[in-house]
C-alpha cells in the first residue's frame, strides 16, 4: 500500500484482487478531480464494470449510467452513458498519459468528459494533449494489469468499491 500523502485528492478502487489507490491531481485537472469525488462520495462507481479493456492500450469504466447492470447483455451499451450531471470541460496538460495514469474518456467532443475514464496500462503518448489526465495510479496497478479484456468482456471485472481516501 502506498503512502497517502493528501487523503483528500486520493481514491481507493476495490477490485477483486486487491486495492487500486489513485493519486489525484487536482493542480492539472480540478474539474475532473472534483467530478470523480463527487460521483466516488455518491457511491455512483460502486459495481460499475470495466466496459473496454484494450491488451497493450488501457482499461476504460466509469460509465455510471448503463455499467452497473448485472446483465452482461445489456453492457453492450456501456461506454454510451455518463451520470446526470453536466459535462466537464477539457482541461488538458503537459503531463503524458504514461502508464498507470487515469485519463477522461470522452466523445469526438473534448469537452464531453463526464463519468467515464481509463487507466493506461503503458505509455500512450499518442493520447498527450488530446486527453485530460487527472489521476496516477500510485500501487496496485498489478491489479490493474489483471483486469479481463474484451470490448466489452464476456465476464467483465467491475470496481466493487471507489471511495475517497478521506472518507475511508
Amino acid at each position: 500500500m502506498a503512502e497517502i500523502k493528501d487523503p483528500e485528492n486520493t481514491i481507493l478502487m476495490e477490485l477483486t484482487g486487491g486495492t487500486v489507490t489513485i493519486q489525484l491531481l487536482p493542480d492539472l485537472a480540478p474539474k475532473h478531480v472534483e467530478r470523480m469525488k463527487e460521483l466516488a462520495r455518491a457511491g455512483k462507481y460502486d459495481n460499475v464494470a470495466f466496459h473496454r479493456v484494450i491488451e497493450g492500450f488501457m482499461a476504460q469504466t466509469g460509465d455510471v449510467a448503463n455499467g452497473n447492470m448485472e446483465d452482461n447483455f445489456n453492457l453492450r451499451a456501456a461506454g454510451t452513458g455518463g451520470s446526470d450531471l453536466p459535462n466537464v470541460p477539457a482541461e488538458f496538460s503537459k503531463v503524458p498519459h504514461a502508464r498507470g495514469s487515469i485519463g477522461a474518456a470522452r466523445s469526438a467532443n473534448p469537452d464531453s468528459a463526464n463519468s467515464q475514464f481509463f487507466i493506461n496500462f503503458k505509455d500512450n503518448d499518442f493520447l498527450n494533449g488530446q486527453y485530460t489526465v487527472y489521476g496516477q495510479v500510485i500501487s496496485g496497478m498489478e491489479h490493474v494489469d489483471a483486469i479481463t479484456r474484451g470490448e466489452p468482456p464476456a465476464n467483465p471485472d467491475r470496481m466493487i468499491s471507489v471511495k475517497v481516501a478521506a472518507d475511508a
